[in-house]
Parts: structure tokens; sequence; C-alpha cells
């Protein structure tokens, strides 16, 4: 027998958000002070911007942010959107974090992911946070596995004041775990 939802999930395909878990143990290593692709209900930071702030015509570093959140939109034509802006902002400065599918297969994994400093893989599929019709939250894996690209900044000093190479440590290859079920709120 097999279990029925009794409400509707109306969480857009675009929308759903980043499990606490997973943010807050990014945030605990990078600190970050702007979530690029982000609504009302699933902002993880005070400074975020959505579809009426469009991230993709925004300049991140004149926002004064060096320290960039980015789950993005998942749909054809904005990965790579996306992923084209984290590349081109961390080249002016940022630290910029994306929680993104492993599409190895794809045209913007090799254009953009390949030129990441950092790809850390996760164990086992990411449970991303949705709603129903009745405003209740809601958990839904997608069919496909996740990783984080990390786009830091080449080091020089027009970007001193930006970041400070000593506070990274190289983690090629980290592995992310995620937390037993029913251990850690999503």
């Amino acid at each position: 027998m097999s279990h029925q939802r009794k409400s509707k999930i109306v969480t857009e395909k675009d929308s759903w958000g980043t499990p606490k878990w997973l943010f807050d143990l990014l945030n605990e290593e990078f600190h970050f002070n702007l979530d690029a692709a982000a609504n009302y209900d699933n902002s993880k930071v005070d400074g975020w911007f959505d579809e009426d702030t469009n991230a993709l015509e925004q300049d991140w570093q004149a926002c004064g942010v060096g320290r960039v959140f980015l789950n993005p939109p998942y749909s054809a034509g904005n990965i790579d959107k996306f992923m084209a802006k984290a590349l081109e902002e961390s080249q002016k400065g940022a630290v910029v974090v994306c929680l993104v599918p492993c599409a190895t297969d794809t045209r913007w994994w090799h254009s953009y992911a390949m030129k990441a400093q950092e790809i850390r893989f996760i164990k086992g599929r990411v449970r991303f946070v949705g709603y129903d019709d009745e405003g209740n939250q809601v958990k839904n894996s997608p069919t496909f596995s996740s990783c984080v690209v990390i786009f830091k900044p080449q080091w020089s000093r027009d970007l001193a004041r930006f970041v400070d190479p000593s506070q990274f440590k190289p983690q090629i290859g980290k592995t992310i775990e995620q937390p037993k079920k029913g251990s850690v709120p999503a």
C-alpha cells in the first residue's frame, strides 16, 4: 500500500529550499552575507536576491558582498546562467558556494563547475524543502545526486581587500555526510 498525500505540493520547480542542516554546515565555514537565488520563504541570510532583484543583473561586489551562497534554479537555461555568474563574481573577488546537481555530462558542468577550486560531493540524496497548499513544510528528494561547487577568487594584490587566503584550507574531494534520518530538523 502506498502513502498518498492529502494536500498538494505548491512549491514551484525552481523554488525548493536548501535543508537547514546543509546550509548551516556551509555557513559555519563560509559566513555568507548573500543568498543569490532565494525568495521570502527560503532565504537563508539577510541579504538575498529574488526574481524581482534578479541576481544575474546585479554586481555582487558593488552590493558589498564577498561570501555568497547559491542554490540556483535547476531548470534548463537557468543553471548555466547562474553558474556563469558565480564564476564571474568569483573572478571579481567573491567566494561563491553553489549547491548544484552532479551533472558531469552537461555543458554547464564542464564550462563552469570544472573551473571551481573545490567540488564536494554529498553522500545520499538531498531532501529539499518546499510547502504544500496548507502551508506545511514538505521535503522531497530529486532523482539526481547533488554536490557543492566552490568558486574562490584567485589571490592577487587587487583582491586583497576581499579575501584573506589564509582563511581557506583546501579540502578537495571532501564528502559531506548527511545527518541520520530523524536526528536533525530540515
